[in-house]
């Protein structure tokens, strides 16, 4: 979450950046695909864990060129939640399309 000056930013602010570039790190550190999953689905909620899930499905889909409203069909979701994704999507140096780019380049599922 990138707040707009370090300066301006609260207390609470500051410990949610800070908990980002840690997480952000981790993350990085470790090439264990399983202990990633396993600590993402112990870190969310179920419902947290669905929405981002639906979020890269939804950004993977739209790479696949399937338009938004053929993805709110099948995914069952509001046109408004695929827009969000797709405007991200579309924004140049894109880390949703940087980060589709990196898992077509290494997937082995």
């Amino acid at each position: 979450m990138q707040f707009s000056n370090e300066a301006d930013m609260t207390e609470r602010e500051k410990i949610i950046e800070q908990s980002w570039e840690e997480l952000s790190y981790i993350l990085a550190a470790t090439d264990d695909k399983e202990l990633i999953k396993n600590f993402l689905l112990e870190l969310l909620s179920k419902h947290e864990a669905k929405e981002i899930s639906d979020r890269w499905t939804v950004v993977r889909m739209l790479d696949q060129g399937i338009s938004q409203r053929k993805i709110a069909e099948n995914l069952e979701m509001s046109l408004c939640k695929i827009t969000r994704g797709s405007k991200e999507y579309k924004k140049e140096n894109s880390a949703f399309r940087r980060m589709i780019e990196l898992y077509k380049k290494n997937a082995t599922l």
